[in-house]
């Protein structure tokens, strides 16, 4: 579903996604606006999915979380109920970050989070290569994980 922007409202996804907790005052203030328009504006990008949430940005090791990595896993066969069965698999793993189904040699990238090396190699040997979906894993240790905020929102061509 395509949803036409203009500069204000692409002006006020940029703000947001750097600062998600902006006044609307601000945000307003930002995008030379009235307080009303950028509310009004803002509840719009909500309802049409444009903004899908706000999030706080955490920090990992405060947390107890010392290692992170990415794990590239190649599926047994490519069929619609491996897939399925595998994505319902990962939403329901704590240590689950994020991941993305994926073109190429791998099937999915997992971002995880753990405490520790001997948490990862239990994890790994009980979500990953315990599940008849699974054929191949490949753990990548994260060094630095850092969220670009200012990366621009892009329109779409007409």
């Amino acid at each position: 579903m395509k949803i036409d922007l203009d500069r204000i409202d692409i002006e006020l996804v940029r703000l947001l996604r750097k600062h998600a907790r902006l006044s609307n005052k601000d945000l307003a203030e930002a995008v030379g606006v009235a307080p009303s328009t950028a509310l009004e504006r803002v509840r719009r990008l909500r309802e049409t999915g444009v903004i899908q949430g706000f999030h706080a940005e955490l920090n990992a090791e405060a947390l107890g979380i010392a290692l992170q990595a990415m794990v590239a896993v190649r599926l047994a066969r490519h069929s619609r109920e491996m897939v399925d069965a595998f994505h319902d698999h990962l939403l329901g793993l704590t240590e689950v970050l994020a991941f993305y189904h994926v073109a190429g040699a791998d099937d999915f990238l997992v971002h995880v989070a753990v405490r520790d090396s001997a948490h990862l190699r239990g994890f790994l040997l009980a979500a990953f290569t315990q599940r008849e979906e699974v054929a191949h894993i490949e753990t990548h240790l994260i060094f630095e994980f850092r969220r670009n905020p200012d990366v621009p929102v892009y329109v779409r061509p007409e």
